[in-house]
């Protein structure tokens, strides 16, 4: 996906070394990436100031003293955006809502806290300030709630010459029916409209990342059990579940089921589709509609699950992850494999 991506023009933002480490195994050059996270290791730092990241998103006092630290060694000065909390709170799920003031990530504006860290980052000479960054959050559906928080934040990067405005990203992506999502156009339009309107001077940038990416794939599940309680409900046990896309359990979120023999088939059919893990809160979709002929063998999917759906997979109970296809222009080809057994015990010592 790093190449792929890298390969149709977009820069990649990571947040970790293992995602560092993923996009330069991938060839993408350092100057592309941008190093998110709200507690990068010194080592973290070392690697991606060495390399000549392209930004790094600053999210605390510590990492200030950690850059400084490292530029004190000799590494190169990085470009640093400072990640700014504006105070806007998204109509968004608690746990992918980040812009409000009670935040693990960046400075908050009301605080004060942001004032003092570009000012700090503008004064040292261990930082080339460009910006700041802003996020306020994920599975934002309301475009109105972007344009607060450039409101908010306009004044503020304006005041300080600041090159460089990234609004981060967050675009609601629609699962289920009666779902409605802003296209990345008409986001984008917003944005552009908003940022006009505060007179902002900056070069504006984004992350649409899951709104590119989300509606591109789709997860097939093999049926392995029906199990009806009359006048209760029908269980219909898949080949997968919770360890591979833990979102329900996460977030409450919603999935459609479609069935792949025949995918415009009528679904009248309620039922609950659940995974083959230990525990009853492994649940796919708690009141999906399928076909009354649904049967055992049969091959359901859900669609939009093309981000956070893999990267967040495990192998709880040792389930072992599903192999990933790249489709186009009638083309499959396999990028990642199948997980074997015996892959379980690559790690074990013995």
């Amino acid at each position: 996906m790093a190449k792929l991506a890298a390969e149709e023009g977009c820069n990649l933002d990571v947040s970790t070394a293992g995602e560092y480490h993923v996009a330069r195994a991938a060839n993408v050059p350092a100057e592309r990436l941008v190093l998110h996270g709200n507690n990068k290791s010194t080592e973290e730092l070392r690697r991606a100031m060495a390399e000549g990241v392209g930004r790094i998103i600053v999210d605390s006092f510590d990492e200030l003293d950690r850059i400084e630290a490292l530029v004190a060694e000799g590494l190169p000065i990085p470009r640093v955006l400072i990640r700014v909390t504006p105070g806007v709170e998204a109509h968004t799920h608690e746990f992918v809502r980040t812009g409000q003031d009670d935040s693990k990530f960046g400075f908050g504006l009301s605080t004060g806290l942001a004032e003092q860290a570009v000012v700090r980052a503008a004064s040292s000479p261990a930082f080339e300030l460009v910006g700041i960054h802003a996020h306020i959050g994920s599975q934002v559906f309301e475009a109105r709630f972007f344009e607060m928080a450039i409101e908010v934040l306009a004044p503020f990067v304006e005041r300080h010459g600041l090159a460089e405005f990234s609004v981060g990203g967050g675009l609601g992506v629609a699962y289920v029916n009666g779902e409605e999502a802003a296209t990345i156009t008409d986001w984008a339009a917003a944005v552009h409209r908003a940022c006009a309107a505060a007179g902002i001077g900056a070069r504006v940038t984004a992350e649409p990342g899951r709104s590119l990416v989300a509606q591109a794939a789709v997860t097939l599940y093999e049926v392995g059990t029906i199990k009806d309680i009359p006048g209760i409900r029908t269980y219909v046990s898949v080949d997968g579940g919770m360890s591979d896309n833990p979102r329900p359990i996460l977030y409450g979120s919603g999935y459609e089921a479609f069935l792949a023999r025949e995918v415009e088939a009528e679904r009248a059919r309620t039922i609950t589709l659940v995974g083959k893990h230990c525990e009853s809160g492994d649940l796919l979709i708690r009141d999906a509609q399928v076909p009354e002929d649904l049967v055992v063998g049969d091959i359901l999917v859900t669609p939009v699950t093309g981000a956070y759906g893999y990267s967040l997979s495990s192998n709880y109970n040792k389930v072992t992850r599903p192999a990933v296809v790249f489709v186009a222009d009638g083309e499959a080809r396999l990028v990642l494999r199948r997980e074997s057994l015996d892959d379980l015990l690559t790690l074990d010592l013995g």
